[in-house]
């Protein structure tokens, strides 16, 4: 007669956005390198590029640089200043606040910013 086994499943921490009522699977947090920046295709068509500081916290904006329209913002540089978390964008360096999308250079733009939780 041989034992039984027990079968332990481990968790891998999961990236969420918000999707109405519910959340929305993105990546393993693993895939998540404090200072780079990560682009996300979301079921609707729409993108988003993701982040997470050093400290762990994750940051979700919309990819699209306002400025030149194009969808590089998750390969801009991370940085930050006065303690706010910005991506400069990679094309004309123009920073978004990571938590807020406001741009750090141009008071009347921001990106879209996204409901995100590690899980």
């Amino acid at each position: 007669m041989t034992a039984p086994t027990m079968e332990t499943t481990q968790q891998t921490p999961v990236v969420q956005l918000a999707d109405g009522n519910d959340w929305l699977t993105v990546c393993a947090l693993s895939r998540l390198t404090p200072g780079r920046g990560v682009a996300a295709l979301l079921p609707d068509g729409r993108q988003v590029a993701l982040f997470v500081d050093r400290a762990g916290r994750a940051y979700a904006i919309d990819n699209r640089d306002p400025f030149t329209g194009a969808y590089v913002l998750s390969r801009g540089l991370v940085g930050s200043v006065e303690g706010r978390a910005f991506v400069a964008s990679p094309l004309l360096k123009q920073r978004f606040d990571l938590a807020t999308g406001a741009c750090l250079d141009d008071d009347e733009v921001s990106v879209p910013v996204h409901a995100i939780r590690a899980a």
